[in-house]
């Protein structure tokens, strides 16, 4: 198998059992790597309705066939798992090295299962595996932790590893790799934590094969030449981050503020990408494989203190959705964040909602937006689960329904919604809904072409054509992730490009066609297994302030979200039912058999 080493290794923690086994041909076609093959092999091996903090609960960590080639943006690697947080199917990404680090190890996935008695770390050395102690490193934030590793192992080791926020189970807890990148959301550090795991360290010598090296090399650089050429990726990204946007969605009036009460924040100049730049920034950051460099090295003077960020979803969660303009505040809550180990967008969300339930009477403590410090505070807490922590350690929709009004939480399927108010892009207001995983941009970034004209730009206030286009974005998106690229390649390849590179990798024939089918397959995999576990039409919906109150200012003024014509559109074509359960013709046609099958005992039921 070209582009793979055939490859899959598999932990139980439970007994320190550790095998090898073969990566099935047939998954590579079919679902071609990451998220492709790590929901296939979780809907195949876990039982429905598991607690997802159970042993029986499983960690896929997933490379993909360009992982390791020089692919342009393919040094990522993505971990799939059952949500706590949510409960759907779930799949969190990250940049950096590791995923190349990975792959090198001659493992293509590592499959974690079980739960270990001790406090515990993996570590692969090529294809040499330890589960060792962690009992001196259980407790260390992130980077003490990887530190502590790298001397232990070898410098040129790679680390993923939780900090306290995952040790103590906290559901918005992130995994974090190369210090400051992170596999953010869903609660996957909580996962890792439960199985008292703290760390999984690789180091490998081993190289991807190519089919056509002299093809692979064309294709490569015509993707390179394509991101050259792109505004957004050529200028933009490398110039001044992802909080290049700032100051774009804010004037459109799509700039969350105060837990998405407005959508003009007036003073999101001082949190801007032109503001981190011209304050904060040391230096650009890339990851494996990137031309684009989209990352920022900072540093905040008054403290000294330095890392990584904050990005663009970063500075939003963490200011202006908590109404806070203090830019190095919000500074030392990302590296916070980092540190400890927490989604800095669900960790923001959650902060915002609580200060709105205050501000509402409904949460009898003194939290108000604008208050930066605060923020600060609050970080520390719900890493730790101390005091109002504990409460915010569960996300904003547990802590908004225990005080009796869930319409606060600014989330779908308890996943907290990023710093796109919906209301002002209504494509993005459907790919929320719709979304697998709960509220999610990457899922279908409908900014793309709602507002920054890539590939093309159409009026973000109609409903008409969202459908269509949601569902292509979802198809493509699903793929990349397969692949694993970063999804900014998105914005400067086509599938053309992409179908190149796998037929150069692989020696299988691809095309725009089939990589777009393979997205489709993907997803309606992620929607069987979330029927399997209850979700339905019920809960592709969106929070009712943003279906029944329109915003008074700025340049979406007067806007809701229209989403039941777009539901009903989306599921039509889908090929899903009304009630959004995929048909047995659309699953045939996708050769989903296995589920098929449940869908007949559903449809018999």
């Amino acid at each position: 198998m070209y582009g793979w080493h055939g490859k899959i290794l598999r932990i139980n923690l439970t007994d320190e059992g550790v095998k090898e086994e073969v990566l099935s041909e047939n998954f590579a076609n079919l679902f071609l790597g990451g998220r492709g093959i790590g929901v296939k092999i979780l809907h195949d091996e876990l039982k429905p309705k598991i607690d997802p903090l159970s042993p029986e609960n499983k960690l896929v960590f997933g490379s993909g066939p360009l992982t390791g080639t020089g692919a342009p943006t393919s040094g990522r690697c993505c971990v799939v798992t059952k949500s706590p947080l949510t409960g759907t199917i779930f799949d969190s990404h990250s940049g950096g090295h590791f995923g190349i680090q990975m792959k090198r190890t001659g493992y293509d996935f590592i499959v974690i299962e079980g739960k270990s008695r001790r406090s515990s770390y993996v570590w692969i050395n090529n294809n040499a595996v330890e589960i060792l102690s962690a009992s001196n490193i259980w407790g260390l934030n992130t980077h003490k932790a990887t530190d502590s590793l790298l001397l232990k192992t070898n410098s040129r080791a790679k680390v993923a590893c939780i900090g306290p926020a995952g040790e103590n189970q906290v559901l918005i807890s992130c995994i974090v790799n190369d210090r400051n990148r992170a596999f953010g959301r869903g609660g996957m550090g909580a996962v890792m934590g439960s199985k008292n795991l703290k760390a999984i360290v690789v180091y490998g010598s081993k190289k991807t094969s190519v089919a056509d090296k002299e093809k692979f090399e064309n294709a490569r650089k015509k993707g390179l030449e394509a991101i050259r050429k792109n505004p957004i990726t050529k200028d933009g990204l490398p110039t001044y981050g992802t909080a290049v946007l700032v100051n774009i969605i804010n004037e459109i009036g799509a700039f969350p503020t105060n837990n998405f009460q407005k959508g003009h924040f007036q003073d999101a100049d001082a949190i801007s990408g032109e503001t981190i730049r011209e304050r904060i920034l040391e230096k650009k950051v890339t990851c494996g494989s990137c031309s684009i460099a989209c990352g920022r090295a900072t540093k905040i003077q008054e403290t000294n203190r330095s890392g990584e960020g904050p990005e663009y979803e970063t500075v939003w969660a963490l200011g202006a959705s908590c109404g806070v303009k203090d830019l190095e505040a919000i500074t030392e809550a990302n590296y916070l964040c980092n540190e400890l180990g927490l989604d800095t967008i669900s960790t923001g969300s959650t902060i915002a909602c609580a200060m709105e339930l205050c501000e509402k009477g409904y949460l009898p403590r003194k939290m108000r937006f604008g208050d930066g410090k605060k923020v600060i505070r609050l970080v520390k807490k719900i890493a730790e689960k101390e005091g109002i922590g504990e409460d915010l350690s569960r996300g904003s929709y547990r802590l908004a329904k225990e005080h009796g009004c869930e319409e606060l939480s600014m989330s779908v399927k308890k996943l907290e919604m990023p710093a796109y108010d919906p209301r002002g892009l209504q494509g993005m207001g459907l790919a929320y809904a719709t979304s697998s995983r709960g509220a999610c941009h990457l899922r279908a970034y409908t900014t793309s072409f709602e507002v920054l004209g890539a590939p093309c730009l159409v009026d973000r206030f109609k409903t008409e054509g969202k459908p269509e286009l949601t569902i292509l974005f979802q198809n493509i998106s699903a793929a990349i992730d397969s692949m694993i690229l970063c999804k900014f390649s998105q914005l400067a390849l086509n599938p053309n490009i992409y179908a190149d590179l796998l037929e150069a990798v692989t020696g299988e024939m691809f095309t725009g066609h089939r990589i777009i089918t393979t997205g489709e397959r993907i997803y309606n995999l992620e929607r069987v297994w979330n029927v399997r576990e209850g979700f339905g039409r019920k809960d592709d919906t969106l929070p009712k302030r943003l279906l029944e109150t329109p915003l008074i200012e700025g340049h979406s003024k007067n806007k809701v979200v229209n989403l039941e014509p777009m539901i009903d559109e989306f599921y039509k074509l889908r090929g899903w039912s009304v009630e959004g359960i995929p048909t047995l013709g659309t699953l045939a046609d996708l050769k989903l058999y296995e589920a098929r099958k449940f869908v007949e005992e559903l449809f018999t039921i």
